[in-house]
């Protein structure tokens, strides 16, 4: 038998082995991965919506301070004209 022949037919005869006792292993890392991979996901949407959610109440309180700005400056505006139409005693 020549000398090359020897380690491809121990290879052949433990291939089936190796297969066992391998396919657990890298299916438990699989799944690991998997498992981590729909966990980051999920934070990842938790997240977004966090960010949205924020950013949804700063344009909120944004839009209430322009809106009301306006209407301060008309009232004091008001007041002051009020102030100088009325009599000085």
């Amino acid at each position: 038998m020549p000398l090359a022949l020897a380690p491809i037919l121990v290879g052949i005869a433990l291939a089936p082995v190796v297969k066992r006792l391998t396919k657990p292993v890298v299916r438990g890392a699989v799944k690991t991965s998997v498992g981590l991979a729909l966990e980051m996901k999920k934070a990842a949407h938790e997240v977004g919506e966090e960010f949205t959610d924020l950013s949804a109440e700063i344009a909120a309180e944004m839009a209430a301070k322009s809106d009301r700005a306006p209407v301060e400056k008309k009232a004091q505006v008001k007041a002051g004209r009020a102030a100088k139409a009325a009599p000085t005693g």
